[in-house]
Order: structure tokens, then C-alpha cells, then sequence
């Protein structure tokens, strides 16, 4: 949650702040002075993110049979560069990208990342991995905390406050929770505080509307959970981060849809309200 402020400052200042704007990188002066800000206070934030883009998007056919499932168009952009955009507007540059089906598309699309701002890498999946096996994939390029994205959600998220709960309650996984009027095709969540006691993927009864908004906050520790192949995070790798004790969630009210299905991906085409 953001809320605006008034200051007054001296004009050399200003022009040394408004220098540092460059429209890529550093959206603004507000978003400048956001950045110097956190470097003073000393606070940590995260730097690494993982967006999960492997999937053959099977529900959007036909659509899908010539795009990636990350690249179909919402409202004249990717689905996963609103992604990108959020995770830039926080200034989380460098951002590994899991392809599979069509992946080399995707690749062609953003190539290393610069023209969008951020530092790209990817990984190749040469059979579905699932929501959690590419991360043995990419083990070698996440040493420290980061975010992880499943890549067929908007969503737009305070990643600084999700980032800083999970530091706080020295969780190895923290998930991002939303509320839903239907919870069934979607991982509920139970909390106690903000850990969770419980968490069940599609529940055939309603225990809670707190579902599984496809946000992460994942400590390098998680991926020696995740088995060899295709792997869930939601039925492989939460279950024993839970007998651990150590799987937190954090409930945000920013909007969020899904795109999954054609349906959905309709609802996000003329809801999505963008990265604010």
C-alpha cells in the first residue's frame, strides 16, 4: 500500500533527483526519490525474480496452437511483460524466465531484457516441468531470496511489503493470498496469524476464500524440496514446507485475474487496470 506525501525541496535538489530519471530503469521522480529512500534506510529488498513461462496453454486454444501462453496479448501487450513491468516498477532487474512450449518466441520477443529495463535470462524446459520442477533448472542462478511468478496471472501486488513480511517471519516460502467468491479451482489457504496451518489445492468443500494468487517469496533452501522431474509446488514442495512450519501467507487486496481459460482471459482483457 502507497500513500502520497507533499515535500518541499531546494531546486538543486530536484534537478539532481529529476537527472537520475531516465524513464526505463527509474519511472519518475517519485519513483527516484522511492529508490534513494530504501538505499538510505538500509532496507533489503529483493532483487531476483523467477516467472514461470513453460505452460502449453491448453485451455486458450486455439489461440495457443501459434502463441506462448505468456505471450497472448492483453490489452496490446504480453501477458507477462505486465509482469516485467511490475517487477521493474520495484526495481527487481534481473528476472530469469522459464520457457518450454513455443519458448523460443518468447525469447525472440524480449531478448535479454534490455529494451524493457531488466536483465533477462531464461531456462529451457524440454518437457513440462510443472510449477516447481523448473527450479532445479534454474538452481544455479538463485542464491539469495526471490520472487516467483506463475505466468498466466495479472496481478499487481506491493512486492516491497510482501518482500518484507517474509523477511520478518523468517519463512523459507511465503505465498500471496487473494479472496474469491469460489475458491474450488484454486489452493486454499488456513492462517493462524500470518502462518499458515493448512493448505489444500482445489478443496471439494470451501474452507476459506484465501486462495493461491501465483506469487512467491522462496528462500534457495526450497528448491532441495522440489523431486526430480516434473514437479507442484502445490502438491510437492508447500506440504513439506507446512510440516516445517515455515509456510507463511500474505493477503493483499490489488487486483488480480487469472488467464487460464478463455473465460478468465476475457474478464482480464477488459478489467486489467495495469501496474499502478
Amino acid at each position: 500500500m502507497k500513500e502520497r506525501i507533499t515535500i518541499t525541496l531546494e531546486n538543486s535538489l530536484i534537478n539532481d533527483i529529476d537527472e537520475r530519471v531516465d524513464n526505463v530503469r527509474i519511472r519518475n521522480r517519485s519513483h527516484a526519490i522511492e529508490l534513494l529512500l530504501r538505499k538510505s534506510l538500509g532496507l533489503k529488498s529483493p532483487k531476483k525474480a523467477l516467472i514461470l513461462a513453460g505452460g502449453k496453454g491448453t485451455r486458450l486454444r486455439p489461440i495457443t496452437y501459434e502463441i506462448p501462453k505468456p505471450m497472448v496479448p492483453v490489452q496490446g501487450r504480453p501477458l507477462i511483460e505486465h509482469t516485467i513491468s511490475l517487477l521493474r516498477k520495484y526495481d527487481i532487474r534481473d528476472i530469469i524466465v522459464s520457457v518450454g512450449y513455443l519458448g523460443e518466441k518468447v525469447k525472440d520477443y524480449f531478448g535479454d531484457g534490455s529494451k524493457f529495463g531488466v536483465n533477462l535470462e531464461y531456462v529451457f524446459e524440454d518437457e513440462p516441468l510443472g510449477t516447481a520442477g523448473c527450479l532445479r533448472l534454474a538452481r544455479d542462478l538463485l542464491d539469495e531470496s526471490f520472487i516467483m511468478f506463475n505466468g498466466d496471472n495479472l496481478v499487481n501486488i506491493d512486492l516491497q511489503s510482501l518482500f518484507n513480511a517474509h523477511l520478518k517471519s523468517k519463512a523459507l516460502s511465503t505465498i500471496a493470498l487473494t479472496t474469491v467468491d469460489d475458491p474450488s479451482s484454486f489452493g486454499v489457504a488456513i492462517l493462524k496469524g500470518n502462518k499458515i496451518t493448512r493448505f489444500i489445492e482445489k478443496p471439494e468443500e470451501p474452507i476459506s476464500r484465501l486462495i493461491n494468487a501465483g506469487v512467491y517469496v522462496l528462500e534457495p533452501e526450497v528448491i532441495d524440496l522440489v523431486p526430480e522431474g516434473p514437479a507442484s509446488m502445490e502438491y510437492d514442495v508447500f506440504p513439506q514446507v507446512l510440516d516445517k512450519s515455515k509456510l507463511y501467507g500474505y493477503p493483499f487486496e490489488g487486483q488480480w485475474l487469472p488467464t487460464d481459460n478463455t473465460e478468465r482471459y476475457e474478464k482480464a482483457i477488459r478489467e486489467w487496470e495495469g501496474v499502478t
